[in-house]
């Protein structure tokens, strides 16, 4: 049986005791876009201190937790938490913003996303992506499965892109990841078709024909480029998030 969120908590409060701070869920688990079986839980931990000794302790739980199907905790120090906003913005904004505190103190006082590193790390990865899946294309060919199986493990990455576009814009979130896809595309100048094609897919709710996962994928791509095209020339009045 896989482990609950309270079974986590509860394990990891024995595993570190008095050195466990706060235990915070984030992303689409936190909010009502969490789909049962395909979106990962995932889960921030802030300890007091962090050495081998406290990693050995937990290190059954962390395992147990990813045999659940879910990425490893992600671990911190407070202070490390408190000091690493311009290194991680894309991750710690969308923590901001989509949280539930599970167990400590709420970690969120004082911490504040420069749009500037915001706009630096988000090219950086839309790039990368990019990059990513043209490789993925290279070695999928034309075969159908591999090309919906690439577009399918992409797009949760896309849409944490696409709500940092938004972020950088200083616009307030669209409600579903269909409506943030449909404002990126306006900003950006792309076709949303793909992507949102590609998210159906993901959830189950509509799969792409064989016969139409190329045309889909290409199209993907191009969107990708002219949106890193995009943010390539964007600029800002200097300001927080």
């Amino acid at each position: 049986m896989a482990m609950t969120l309270d079974e986590l908590v509860t394990q990891l409060r024995a595993a570190y005791g008095t050195q466990l701070a706060s235990v915070v869920l984030y992303g689409s688990a936190a909010t009502a876009e969490h789909i049962p079986k395909k979106s990962d839980y995932n889960v921030l931990v802030l300890l007091e201190r962090i050495d081998m000794n406290l990693l050995a302790a937990a290190s059954a739980v962390a395992r147990a937790w990813r045999e659940a199907g879910n990425p490893p905790p992600l671990t911190m120090t407070v202070e490390e938490w408190r000091h690493s906003s311009d290194v991680f913005p894309m991750e710690y904004a969308d923590i901001l913003d989509r949280h539930r505190v599970l167990h400590g103190t709420p970690p969120f006082s004082g911490i504040i996303v420069e749009r500037a590193s915001l706009r630096l790390q988000l090219e950086q990865q839309v790039m990368g992506k990019l990059l990513q899946l043209r490789q993925g294309a290279l070695l999928a060919g034309t075969d159908a499965k591999r090309q919906a199986e690439l577009l399918a493990a992409s797009v949760s990455t896309m849409m944490v892109l696409f709500r940092a576009v938004i972020r950088l814009h200083g616009e307030p979130m669209p409600a579903d990841s269909a409506a943030i896809a449909r404002r990126v595309g306006e900003i950006a100048g792309f076709h949303v078709d793909p992507f949102l094609q590609a998210l159906r897919h993901q959830r189950g709710e509509a799969k792409i024909g064989r016969g139409e996962t190329s045309t889909v994928l290409e199209k993907y791509l191009t969107g990708m480029a002219r949106l890193d095209a995009y943010l390539d020339t964007f600029t800002f009045q200097e300001r927080s998030l």
